[in-house]
C-alpha cells in the first residue's frame, strides 16, 4: 500500500483500499454476522483518518466504496438485536475515524465523540436504518410478482413439515412486520399495501428517516 497520499497517488489509493475490500467482501458474503472482518480492515486503513484528506471525502470514500460492500445482500438478511448492534459498533468505529476526537474547551483534553454527536456529524442514516429501508424495498418488489414467479411462492408459501422444538427463529418476514411497525402499519395486509408503488415508496422512505435506532 501506498505510505502516504499525493496528488499523484489518488488512483494508488483507491486501488489499495477496493484490493482490502475485496478479500473481506468474500468472507462477508458468506456470513453477514463476521462484521469483525470488515471491523478490523477499517483499523488497518489509515486514510480515513488521515488529516490529507477532507472530512467530506472521507464520509464520500465511506459510502461509495466501504457501505456498498459491508451492505451487500442486506436485502435478505433477518437481523437479531446482537447483530444490529455489531453493525451500530462498526460505523460508529468507521465515523470516529472519520471525525476523530474533539478537544475540551476548558480542560483542554481530547475526548472521543459521543454517538448522538456523531450522528449529528454525520447527518445520514445509519447503518441499519438502511438495511431497513432497502429490505422494505425488496419486500415490495417481490410482493408486486406474480404468483408464477418462484420467488413469490416461497415469500407466501408455508413449510408443511413441523417446526423443531425451541423458540422459533426470527424471520425475515417478522423483520418487514416490525419496520412496518414503527411507522404505524404494522397491523395491516403488507403485501396488498405494497401493491401501491407510491405509497410503499413513501413508507420505504419513512423506515429510513426515522429518528430511532
Amino acid at each position: 500500500m501506498c505510505s502516504q497520499i499525493s496528488p499523484n497517488c489518488n488512483y494508488c489509493f483507491l486501488f489499495d483500499v477496493c484490493c482490502v475490500l475485496t478479500v473481506h467482501n468474500i468472507l462477508y458474503r458468506f456470513n453477514h454476522q463476521k462484521t469483525v472482518f470488515l471491523l478490523n480492515l477499517i483499523v488497518q486503513v489509515n486514510y480515513l483518518s488521515s488529516r490529507l484528506l477532507s472530512k467530506n471525502l472521507k464520509v464520500k470514500i465511506y459510502r461509495t466504496i466501504i457501505l456498498p460492500v459491508v451492505l451487500y445482500g442486506c436485502e435478505i438478511w433477518s437481523l437479531t438485536l446482537r447483530e444490529k448492534r455489531k453493525l451500530w459498533v462498526f460505523e460508529s468505529t468507521v465515523l470516529r475515524r472519520i471525525f476523530g476526537p474533539r478537544k475540551e474547551e476548558i480542560t483542554g483534553e481530547w475526548r472521543r465523540l459521543h454517538n448522538e454527536k456523531l450522528n449529528d456529524l454525520y447527518s445520514s442514516p445509519n447503518i441499519v436504518r438502511v438495511i431497513k429501508s432497502r429490505r422494505m424495498g425488496w419486500a415490495g418488489h417481490v410482493a408486486r410478482m406474480g404468483e408464477e414467479r418462484v420467488v413469490y411462492r416461497v415469500l407466501v408459501g408455508k413449510p408443511e413439515e413441523k417446526r423443531p422444538l425451541g423458540k422459533p427463529r426470527r424471520r425475515w418476514v417478522d423483520n418487514i412486520r416490525t419496520d412496518l411497525q414503527e411507522v404505524g402499519c404494522g397491523y395491516v395486509d403488507w403485501i396488498g399495501l405494497a401493491q401501491d408503488r407510491e405509497r410503499w415508496r413513501t413508507l420505504v422512505s419513512a423506515v429510513m428517516n426515522l429518528r430511532v435506532p
